[in-house]
């Protein structure tokens, strides 16, 4: 060949165990399957070849029978001389409920969808190579729970499926989610024999809480333990944030928000974003937090005072301010910030403009990033499982799964995540968030960090980087390349040494 083709379709090998089959209205599917499929890629100026397997593991009861079966998909880097000190990242997404879609195919997966710079669906639709991937430095595991992307629950010996009661104690709420993916990456790591390997688990949204979670189900039942674990736009995962604390964590997104869409004052608009940041930080933890504590018993003067400033920061005006108490809600400043304009602006990335049927009322018709991600996302992941990666099958890729009710009861992964920490001195934490996400802000993110271990004796071993996007940082180009090389250098800093033993 006179040229490389970068992630080129070499050859694919199909090999099938069929151990039983689940209905999507009566389509049959293997619950034991693979296929395997040789690409070649161009990661940061090094070219080299990989292994891709997509199928699916089944999830075996306490009895031995197979009660759920999970797709995922297997990236191995080729010609790696010891691959017992090759890092494994496992790879979750979300909702509860969303497949692992997202991060597969637009962070830190070998191929990336075909979208603008800044993250908007381009035709046509489909995928690049991704020049940016963490492939270079580890393998990388992409996950999908049950009902998401092509993973299901089994029928029983008898043919049919388990109650809905049944199901939801099985599979779907904070700790049943937990304990089935703990026993499934078991059976996953021993059939790829990566016992030895640095493990790695990166959650991203719900799938913080997911990850926080498994960091200590796998250490203290699977015995399996861990050198990192990444939260992307984490959720609470468990570390309450309410009353005026949920109030305040607010603001520096709002003030974020309004300095993308040029709604702040002259002053505050010439900053850069770091350093408006640093100035809304700083009041928020000194003055509005101490303000909203004081609830109605606050002075008519101060109130006066911290509402212009909170104002001035969120770029809505004062008399707003004030008739809401100094509580602003994120659905009413998704309306707000831009209704002169005549636009909404996103929840889960504010860059992104919406447009309502009318513009009065306290919140938006709909979310814009959200339809704009699923119009370049869901012909790209089915695409690229078909005709990239050779996995064909008639059952629907679920990009949002039915999981609820979901149980969220108890969910104490924060602690569990700190616990993990305590006990294996190898365990390192980064978070990641993008500043302009109004779900899963990133204030709330350093908060969290924060709260994770009030010891501080672990402080050291806890990072955060922040980046001008969205819940999805990655889908901005500049932070597709920044997130993954800050991505990279977590990794390479948590391996450790032959000599190096895990103790204080």
């Amino acid at each position: 060949m006179k040229n490389l083709i970068i992630s080129s379709f070499l050859f694919c090998i199909v090999s099938t165990f069929s151990i039983a089959q689940a209905g999507d209205n009566a389509l049959s599917f293997d619950a034991d399957h693979k296929v395997v499929s040789k690409h070649k890629t161009k990661v940061n100026g090094d070219t080299f070849t990989y292994t891709a397997t997509a199928g699916t593991q089944p999830l075996w009861n306490d009895n031995g029978d197979a009660i759920a079966s999970l797709h995922y998909t297997y990236y191995q880097r080729d010609n790696v001389k010891d691959r017992a000190s090759r890092p494994l990242l496992i790879s979750f997404n979300g909702g509860p409920g969303s497949a692992s879609v997202w991060m597969h195919i637009a962070y830190t997966g070998p191929m990336v969808i075909n979208i603008d710079d800044e993250g908007y669906p381009l035709q046509p639709y489909g995928v690049k190579t991704n020049p940016y991937s963490v492939l270079d430095v580890a393998d990388i595991v992409f996950v999908n729970p049950v009902n998401t992307g092509y993973s299901r629950i089994l029928k029983d010996k008898d043919g049919k499926y388990p109650a809905k009661d049944k199901q939801k104690s099985m599979f779907f709420g904070v700790n049943a989610d937990v304990k089935y993916l703990a026993e499934w990456l078991n059976t996953f790591v021993t059939r790829n024999e990566r016992w030895q390997s640095p493990k790695y688990l990166i959650g991203e949204s719900y799938g913080t809480t997911r990850v926080s979670g498994l960091s200590l189900e796998l250490q203290n039942r699977q015995w399996m333990y861990l050198n990192g674990v990444v939260l992307v736009s984490p959720t609470g995962i468990g570390i309450e944030r309410d009353g005026p604390v949920k109030v305040a964590n607010r603001l520096p997104y709002y003030a974020a928000a309004a300095w993308y869409h040029k709604a702040l004052t002259e002053e505050l608009q010439q900053l850069s974003l770091a350093d408006l940041l640093a100035k809304v930080e700083t009041f928020t933890i000194n003055k509005y937090l101490p303000a909203l504590a004081m609830g109605g018993f606050i002075e008519a003067e101060e109130k006066q005072k911290v509402a212009e400033q909170v104002a001035k920061y969120s770029g809505l005006t004062v008399d707003t301010v004030i008739k809401a108490n100094l509580d602003i809600p994120t659905r009413f400043y998704w309306k707000e910030l831009l209704r002169e304009r005549g636009f909404t602006i996103g929840r889960l990335d504010s860059r992104y403009l919406g447009i309502d049927k009318q513009d009065i009322g306290d919140s938006p018709d709909f979310y814009a990033e959200l339809t704009s991600w699923l119009h370049s996302f869901t012909p790209a992941i089915n695409y690229y499982m078909r005709e990239h990666l050779n996995y064909k099958t008639d059952i629907k890729y679920n990009m949002f799964g039915n999981v609820h009710p979901w149980d969220r009861e108890n969910n104490n992964t924060g602690e569990n995540l700190r616990q993990a920490m305590a006990q294996n001195p190898y365990l390192n934490v980064m978070f990641q968030a993008g500043y302009f996400d109004g779900a899963t802000n990133y204030f709330d993110a350093k908060y969290t960090m924060w709260q994770l271990d009030p010891s501080s004796k672990m402080k050291s071993r806890l990072s955060f980087k922040g980046y001008e996007s969205g819940h999805m940082m990655y889908l901005r180009h500049e932070d597709l390349k920044q997130s993954n090389e800050d991505l990279r250098q977590f990794i390479k800093a948590t391996m450790v040494g032959k000599d190096q033993a895990a103790k204080y």
